[in-house]
């Protein structure tokens, strides 16, 4: 049997360090437990390594990963025609080396590990061509030795040139992630530690050899001789998000460590977030609509009232619709409501700020016909929201929502593209440090990432990650103490310093930015980061190093968004169109003297930039940092 949180001592036991913390051993430490970290796990242990996976969700929906709707797309032995989407939805940037990777490697991967192991049960269409007991029903029964009878049944996504996408019901995620972790708890070289966060990695002469983790309280060192990254995006560092629980701590902890990164500017916002009122900040008159056409005005605590409007409904027939009821995607895109995402989002925000709102319509005339011409090629029934997606319906009903008159919907923050540098079997700058899924940057994505390709990324890359970590033991090192008290932090302030961090990347890295207001952004993150460090050098608790990660990643962000002038993607480069004379209490003309706060040369104010571990380094490579301390 695999092990949990009680037994992390492992086989191997504990040992100490020079510094008197206990430590574990293990071959492999993997931290975060969606699809990536999952499958980086699952390889290793495959390849005989003992696994110790991490995570600080106490429950599975937790992760990203389980919240994923919108499917997991596959090449259906046609990677070129999906090499070409992806790289056509990535505006160009990315890398085509890597796309193929992903192209190639896709149908295998889902087949071995989605089908053949875990049976997850995808949705399958009867023989004529519908999906009367798939989707319809929401799902059957475990397995696919009934595939000639009830064939997968594959969906089209924005930017998909056909239908490639595997889906269970509106809710793939869930049924990926559930099946898997229960997967591993059951395997014998899995040892499985939840509500573990860690706080530091551990690293000499550029090797990374483990890392400080807080065990619910209980703060411990884990020696492993290989460290892979798998802590997901930073959906908290902005007030809406469809992945509200990302804060940015690996990719953090990797770039305070020396580790690479790169392509931080390149976020993406999805189109189709639901608006009602309790996730856009109130009605009118109590909120500031931004340029970029979203909310200014968010709970200071983060947007968790948002939900996703997965894509696949849009695939299948739904139209967008403004607040005079005119269709505005064809005026913006030939492609109309299947654009690629960073199209459709500033397409909905420019129509929310045109005309005061924007629905999804699901149910009109319209759709119907829609959805019957785009399932012209293949025997296809029209849009039926209820049936198709009824994890959906139910939540806006739950909202209140008559779907005969549309769901609202904006832009909300959605998948970070850039993120820690990362080889095709997801090796790192740093030695013995692997990286996947989305704190990771693969090239694949490129300015924007190609829908439903996520999950599919974290599942190649983590079993590529997990096979090309084995064979190395542990080497314990001489761990440099974090400061031994803990003295409380005062009232309020991990949340009021969040509060002030989300609404400067609102506002200087949102959907649209231009270069003076993501300087001036910079200057505020450095001024905020000062604060944070001063109680990091004596004190350590999770929330303050959670907060760390997040006041470092959104730093890499901005400075990133304020190097490069060139719109691309969901990098939208606009004009300064601000009236406002400060950002966050920060007035421009002091902003501006704040070092060269667009730079990725290392300069700055000493005050605001000085990291704990006090280093300054950078690559001065375009949208490239090695370390994250200015």
């Amino acid at each position: 049997m695999g092990e949990n949180s009680s037994d992390a001592d492992r086989a191997d036991g504990p040992s100490e360090t020079e510094t008197g913390v206990e430590a574990i051993e293990t071959d492999v430490l993997v931290l975060g437990s969606g699809i990536a970290g999952c499958a980086a796990a699952l390889s290793a242990a495959r390849e005989g390594s003992e696994v110790l996976l991490a995570t600080k969700a106490t429950r599975p929906e937790e992760s990203t990963s389980w919240w994923a709707q919108g499917g997991i797309a596959v090449s259906r032995s046609r990677p070129e025609r999906f090499k070409r989407d992806v790289l056509a939805a990535s505006d160009g940037i990315g890398n085509p080396d890597a796309v193929d990777v992903l192209v190639e490697n896709a149908d295998a991967a889902v087949e071995d590990v989605l089908i053949d192991t875990l049976n997850v049960p995808f949705d399958v269409t009867d023989s004529d061509g519908t999906d009367a007991e798939g989707r319809k029903n929401a799902k059957r029964e475990a397995g696919h030795d009934d595939s000639e009878t009830s064939p997968l049944d594959y969906g089209r996504e924005a930017a998909h040139s056909e239908r490639r996408i595997l889906h269970v019901n509106a809710s793939t995620g869930r049924h990926v992630l559930g099946p898997f972790l229960s997967h591993l708890a059951d395997h014998p070289r899995v040892t499985t530690c939840e509500d573990t966060a860690a706080l530091d990695l551990c690293t000499h002469e550029g090797r990374v050899h483990g890392a400080i983790c807080d065990f619910d309280g209980d703060r411990r060192t884990v020696f492993a001789g290989t460290t892979v990254l798998a802590t997901g995006g930073i959906g908290s560092l902005y007030s809406r998000s469809t992945n509200p629980g990302g804060t940015g701590d690996g990719i953090a902890m990797a770039a305070l460590a020396g580790a690479d990164v790169t392509d931080m500017e390149y976020v993406q916002f999805h189109p189709t977030a639901f608006a009602g009122d309790d996730a856009d900040g109130g009605g009118e008159d109590d909120a500031d609509t931004g340029s970029d056409g979203t909310s200014d005005a968010t709970d200071d605590a983060g947007d968790e009232g948002t939900f996703l409007l997965s894509e696949a409904v849009r695939g299948e027939g739904a139209i967008l619709r403004n607040d005079d009821g005119e269709r505005f995607m064809p005026d913006y895109h030939a492609d109309a409501e299947l654009a690629p995402r960073d199209v459709v989002s500033r397409a909905v925000a420019t129509e929310r700020e045109r005309t005061g709102s924007v629905t999804l319509d699901v149910a009109s005339e319209a759709v119907r016909e829609r959805s019957l011409a785009l399932g012209a090629d293949e025997a296809n029934d029209p849009l039926d929201f209820e049936s198709e997606f009824p994890d959906l319906a139910a939540e806006c009903r739950t909202r209140g929502v008559d779907l005969d008159t549309g769901i609202p919907v904006a832009p909300a923050e959605h998948f970070l593209c850039g993120g820690i540098d990362v080889d095709s079997e997801g090796r790192t700058s740093l030695d013995r440090l692997f990286a996947v899924g989305e704190c990771s940057c693969t090239g694949i994505h490129g300015a924007n990432r190609l829908a439903s390709t996520s999950l599919l990324e974290g599942l190649i890359w983590g079993l590529r990650a997990g096979r090309a970590a084995s064979g190395h033991a542990p080497e314990p090192i001489e761990v440099h103490a974090l400061p031994d008290r803990d003295p409380a932090l005062p009232a309020g302030f991990p949340e009021e310093k969040l509060a002030r961090l989300r609404r400067v990347m609102d506002r200087s890295c949102g959907l649209s930015r231009s270069p003076d207001e993501s300087r001036r952004g910079t200057a505020a993150i450095r001024r905020l980061k000062g604060e944070v460090d001063a109680y990091a050098r004596t004190r350590t608790s999770r929330s303050l190093y959670e907060l760390r990660g997040a006041v470092v990643t959104g730093l890499l962000v901005a400075r990133a968004a304020a190097a490069n002038p060139e719109s691309a993607g969901c990098h939208h480069v606009v004009d300064d169109t601000r009236e406002t004379d400060s950002v966050d209490g920060i007035d421009r003309e002091d902003a501006d003297d704040v070092g060269d706060a667009g730079s990725t040369d290392g300069t700055g104010s000493a005050d605001d930039t000085e990291s704990a571990d006090g280093t300054g380094d950078t690559d001065a490579t375009r949208g490239t940092e090695s370390h994250a301390d200015d």
